[in-house]
């Protein structure tokens, strides 16, 4: 049955509506980046790119890398942009644009995230690197799909047992990263975590400017929260969304994190484009090994 055109959003030129995308444009490797200036910090080191486009906050570049096609996307900031870029991508390998309906084959993308993130343990030092084993989702964007099956109900029971988490508030759900393409990525450079996905930068994240906060020790508690002698390491705002998209709509997921503060210690990086540069460097020439 074709999709319907209020659903299928296609461009007057065919491509797809927030991303300008038509399919001959995106690779089966992508990378996802949060800021659409960090789009060209990773394709700098491409060998040739072969196709660009921007629309809004979504900067698209294609091209090769040691002889591996990789599409580079930003996707701004939240899971509410996860939810238009993997859509779109999805829609992009797993429609046809013609017809309008779903093909037969499906193809699986490989994504991985390169993004900046804040350690709430003492221990995780600034400037290194963690790699996204679980993630845990404060928003609710897994909650609006058919997603039981994906998430990891155990977990978040006793995570919300732990927090006393306001049932005003959105309940966590959990997912975890593609097995085989996360612990390619893993190495004493880069140890596995779990990380939370917070729906705001400031007072979600516990941080007070002028605004004071529901519960200030959230992120002590959190802090505390270990489950199979596994602790959660990092806040962000990005992962848990792309993992449960990712996993739905059939692709494999991991999340590469560049710690550049840790919130239990006060610290920030002396130099946060050099640390995130290194991530870039370590990220492409891991995927080009697998």
């Amino acid at each position: 049955m074709a999709i319907a055109e209020s659903e299928l959003i296609l461009n007057p030129d065919g491509s797809i509506y927030h991303l300008n995308l038509k399919p001959e444009h995106l690779a089966e490797t992508v990378i996802t980046v949060g800021d659409p200036d960090r789009v060209e910090h990773v394709t700098k080191y491409f060998d040739k790119i072969e196709y660009k486009v921007q629309k809004r906050e979504f900067h698209t570049q294609t091209g090769l890398y040691k002889g591996r096609r990789i599409t580079v996307i930003s996707t701004g900031i939240g899971t509410d942009n996860i939810d238009i870029v993997f859509n779109e991508l999805d829609a992009l390998v797993n429609i046809d644009f013609n017809t309008r309906e779903i093909k037969k084959t499906h193809t699986s993308l490989q994504i991985i995230r390169i993004g900046t993130s804040g350690a709430i343990q003492s221990n995780i030092p600034i400037d290194s690197f963690i790699v996204s084993e679980i993630a845990i989702g404060f928003d609710s964007l897994l909650h609006f799909y058919d997603s039981d099956h994906i998430q990891l109900p155990a977990i978040s029971k006793a995570l919300i047992e732990h927090l006393n988490w306001d049932e005003n508030k959105s309940s966590p759900y959990i997912v975890s990263f593609d097995k085989t393409l996360g612990n390619h990525m893993i190495s004493d450079l880069a140890q596995k975590g779990i990380t939370v996905t917070n729906v705001g930068f400031y007072g979600p994240q516990s941080r007070v400017l002028r605004l004071p906060l529901h519960d200030n020790k959230l992120n002590d508690k959190m802090a505390s929260f270990s489950y199979q002698n596994k602790k959660i390491t990092n806040l962000e705002m990005e992962t848990a969304g792309i993992y449960g998209m990712a996993k739905l709509l059939g692709h494999k997921a991991v999340s590469m994190n560049a710690i550049l503060a840790n919130r239990a210690t006060g610290e920030f990086s002396k130099n946060p484009k050099k640390i995130v540069d290194q991530l870039i460097q370590y990220t492409l020439n891991k995927l080009v090994t697998i």
